[in-house]
């Protein structure tokens, strides 16, 4: 497994979070997207920031959630490996672990002319906030 607790015997912990504000932290993540494209390297992030819930739920659903399980327990050592354990076609795999690695949440190691896919958390975090309106509104017959 790999030793993903910082130096000072904290865990690593993933924040998963969602601003329908307007202020999207997704931002940052689109940046990110696209300084890979150009061949920059991009630290991982220890925050996501997703603009709506439900593009959270899109992204981090039962079948999400069993891949990073995978990952994590078995440390396969290429997608198609993933694919296997998973018992899913290996485009599809192919497809959602790029996503997660261009959100920062997984990279990929080279492994010859494999990649392997690595999450480097100990925990995921999800925070969802709830906007509660003022006494006024709130009173307000709808």
């Amino acid at each position: 497994m790999t030793d993903s607790t910082t130096a000072d015997g904290h865990e690593n912990v993933l924040l998963i979070t969602v601003r329908e504000d307007g202020e999207s932290g997704y931002e940052d993540g689109r940046e990110a997207i696209e300084a890979l494209d150009r061949g920059e390297t991009v630290e991982q992030p220890d925050r996501v920031t997703f603009p709506s819930e439900a593009m959270l739920a899109r992204t981090f659903n039962e079948r999400t959630l069993r891949l990073l399980r995978v990952i994590t327990d078995t440390e396969p050592e290429s997608i198609r490996e993933t694919a296997r354990l998973v018992e899913r076609d290996v485009k599809n795999v192919h497809e959602e672990l790029t996503r997660l690695e261009a959100m920062g949440v997984i990279h990929f190691a080279e492994q010859g002319r494999s990649k392997q896919p690595i999450f480097a958390y100990d925990e995921l975090v999800i925070t969802v906030p709830f906007d509660h309106r003022s006494d006024e509104a709130a009173a307000a017959p709808s």
